[in-house]
């Protein structure tokens, strides 16, 4: 399985969201509809510098062996991650319907699903696969 491409387009896509809400906190908060209080704009950036942590251990992760027994912390939080927000985002969808949570849903759902996959893969086998 192909791992590479995984941690890639996660890191990309997580150092994305935590370059926006690392830098511009106050304009998340504005399109989010929230009052742009202390408290608000801390809070975004908190979860920007987790964003930018988990974007740079995957990026730094991704041409390691991953699956089954290796790196299965890696493996884990991020899979712990998707499907957690997931969760979170389909439950704010049962309640408010908004184009935003469908494209969310359907990128967490992936990566849940992809990173779940990977985990209980083997790479060794794999790999002999592939040489064979």
């Amino acid at each position: 399985m192909k791992t590479k491409w995984l941690l890639s387009s996660s890191a990309v896509m997580m150092g994305l969201l935590g370059l926006a809400g690392t830098f511009i906190p106050e304009e998340i908060s504005v399109i989010l509809g929230l009052d742009p209080s202390p408290i608000i704009l801390i809070l975004l950036q908190i979860i920007g510098g987790l964003y930018l942590g988990f974007a740079m251990l995957n990026w730094f992760t991704r041409s390691a062996r991953i699956g089954g027994i290796y790196n299965k912390p890696v493996v884990l939080g991020n899979l712990i991650h998707f499907i957690v927000v997931l969760f979170a985002v389909i439950r704010q969808l049962a309640e408010q319907f908004h184009f935003l949570f469908v494209i969310l849903t359907l990128v967490y759902l992936g990566f849940a699903v992809w990173f779940t996959l990977v985990m209980r893969s083997n790479p060794l086998s794999n790999q002999s696969k592939m040489s064979g």
